[in-house]
């Protein structure tokens, strides 16, 4: 492990410490003496900031930060990148422009926020947008700016339908598309399926793709699309606008099912309902993908959540079950209900040693 390595590791832990104490000053404390120990802003940045947010998001889904010490931390992480960038000096302007972005309806923000500072620190002009930026006046800031680029983030795949409309929408102009973000899938699976023009796994990569040269540009007008699946059916779009009644159904086939579910507070019951409508909108972005993995992984990701809670993970197999239900008739919504349901046994059955 190489000393900056080994440094910024340090900070990390130190400003980790800071964050969950809620201690804004000495998190800024930490940051700032980082760069004065000798490591540069983008590695400050990306392996300290970055490293610790992802801790955060790993802590929570263990169950060990409430959703308020969650969103704290994040906010102070937020304000600890503010006193950077008001610290730091930056070199001028000597590459392109850039416009940063959120997806509609995506509120985590500070990965767009690191990438668009790292993009300052070298020498490009950026417009960062921030959270969940509606894809018209998205495309209205770019018909007055004309950027070189567009860098699209999303964390969340249920985002995918609406990031794919922005992404035809911003080529539409003239304007190429790199994009980024767990929503994209950790192998950027799905970026071809949308029709971006680059996927990065990162901000460091994604600086480094558009330090490299610009980007070619789409030609402006129509553009054609790949092929997706939901285009040759109606499963995905009888889904998307029936939620609201799928999350019903299933919840008056659970509390038939589960006796314990009488007892329930009207926050459990609130929770219950939440839960469902996420698992119908996991499950719409699937079929909008075609892709099962999609789903499944969403499922057991949902399975350890609620296990590091204390909810019984096995009531989300009758959840399933219910929504095959309803959705007999639709062959692309069987098979992939059918590999979550074996995926999530295979995942809640006890090992040889238990």
């Amino acid at each position: 492990m190489s000393t900056t390595t080994e440094q910024a590791a340090g900070c990390a832990l130190r400003l980790w410490d800071a964050v969950v104490d809620g201690d804004e000053d000495r998190a800024a404390e930490v940051v700032l003496g980082a760069l004065a120990g000798g490591l540069d802003a983008e590695t400050v940045l990306l392996d300290v900031v970055g490293a610790v947010q992802r801790r955060v998001g790993a802590e929570w889904a263990a169950n060990h930060l409430t959703v308020a010490q969650e969103h704290a931390a994040t906010a102070i992480n937020e304000r600890v990148v503010s006193s950077l960038a008001a610290t730091v000096e930056r070199p001028p302007v000597s590459r392109g422009r850039i416009t940063v972005s959120c997806v509609d309806g995506e509120w985590h923000a500070l990965p767009a926020r690191l990438l668009a500072e790292v993009l300052k620190l070298r020498g490009f002009r950026v417009d960062y947008l921030g959270a969940q930026v509606p894809a018209p006046h998205l495309i209205t800031h770019l018909h007055s700016t004309g950027p070189d680029a567009v860098a699209l983030s999303g964390s969340l795949a249920t985002r995918l339908p609406t990031a794919h409309a922005t992404i035809t929408a911003c080529q539409a102009t003239g304007v190429p598309v790199v994009v980024g973000g767990a929503a994209f899938g950790p192998d950027g699976r799905f970026v071809r399926l949308l029709g971006a023009d680059v996927w990065a796994p990162d901000a460091r990569a994604a600086a480094d793709r558009l330090s490299t040269g610009p980007l070619p540009r789409p030609r402006g007008g129509y553009q054609p699309i790949d092929h997706l699946p939901h285009l040759g059916d109606q499963e995905y779009t009888m889904v998307s606008r029936t939620s609201g009644q799928l999350v019903k159904a299933l919840y008056t086939g659970l509390e038939r099912r589960i006796p314990a579910m009488a007892s329930y507070t009207e926050l459990q019951r609130q929770h219950t309902a939440e839960d469902l409508a996420h698992i119908v909108d996991f499950f719409a972005t699937a079929l909008y993908t075609d892709d099962d993995a999609l789903f499944t992984g969403f499922l057991t990701w949902t399975a350890d959540v609620l296990g590091a809670r204390g909810v019984p993970a096995g009531h989300l197999l009758p959840a399933l079950a219910l929504l095959a239900t309803e959705l007999h008739d639709f062959p692309r919504a069987r098979r992939i209900l059918d590999a979550a349901r074996d995926e999530l046994s295979r995942a809640l059955s006890p090992g040889p040693a238990a």
